[in-house]
């Protein structure tokens, strides 16, 4: 059901170029750009999908909500988010559903814990850095509000994780074959394994790991996503696209008596 525009969201400014802009809208705000400053109070009542008209300019922005990629992209950031190609791909291979317990280190911006939250997982996060947990405090709030199932520990998962029983465990670290220990024993048996890694020495390192400690079904994937030029006969692929931003390796946790993975690695 459609919905008038509010005080209090966020939208997303279009201009004719395409080029897109996160605002949260406030009554009696102004948003400045180039092409004019657009008030709030002009977008504020109106239905998405309207054109808005810059002050002292002919330019017009379209408006509308912003998808959770838009905010992934736009949000404030206090390290290098993981890219939605990424983060779908990461739901999907996690196999990630509501009321799950998961586990969750390095949360950086809050991007993964964000779409963790939406698939209606409960979060648990480790994060070293203070200034990278509350980024990712402020982008879950913001997004989601405060009353979501997401908590983090300023702490090193390499030292141990306290959990216990939990159905995943994700990780954006730059070592994780120091957790793999720990997270064989905080996993249920079948609970899956998941490394989002850059560079494939690191992924080569962590699959070692991953089999000396009872994990099984090892899978390493990347996901290239490319989008076309399409106007009229012209049709064509971009020139640009978005390659190679990281390995997503997966494992499931094997019972205690399976002596080796049930199927071949890939």
């Amino acid at each position: 059901m459609s919905r008038p525009l509010e005080a209090g969201e966020r939208v997303l400014l279009i201009d004719a170029k395409d080029r897109r802009y996160l605002v949260t809208l406030q009554a009696g705000g102004s948003f400045h750009t180039h092409a004019g400053i657009v008030a709030h109070d002009d977008v504020i009542g109106c239905e998405e999908g309207t054109l808005v008209s810059g002050a002292g300019s002919e330019r017009r922005f379209l408006v509308l909500r912003p998808t959770f990629a838009d905010i992934v992209l736009k949000m404030p950031r206090g390290a290098q988010v993981i890219y939605p190609k990424d983060l779908g791909a990461i739901l999907m291979r996690a196999d990630i559903g509501p009321g799950q317990r998961v586990f969750e280190a390095g949360v950086g911006s809050g991007a993964l814990s964000m779409a963790l939250l939406r698939a209606g997982a409960q979060v648990h996060a480790y994060e070293l850095r203070e200034d990278f947990a509350q980024h990712a405090r402020r982008n879950v709030e913001a997004f989601l509000g405060p009353d979501v199932p997401y908590t983090i520990e300023i702490r090193d998962a390499t030292e141990g994780i306290d959990e216990q029983d939990l159905d995943r465990v994700l990780l954006d670290l730059p070592e994780p074959w120091g957790v793999v220990e720990h997270a064989a024993r905080a996993l249920r048996p079948g609970g899956i394994f998941l490394s989002y890694l850059p560079t494939i020495n690191q992924v080569q390192r962590l699959r070692e790991a991953l089999v000396a400690h009872r994990f099984g079904h090892l899978e390493t994937v990347e996901v290239l996503e490319r989008s076309w030029h399409i106007d009229g006969r012209s049709v064509r692929p971009d020139h640009r696209m978005v390659a190679h931003t990281g390995f997503l390796t997966t494992a499931r946790c094997l019972g205690r008596e399976a002596a080796s993975p049930v199927s071949p690695a890939r």
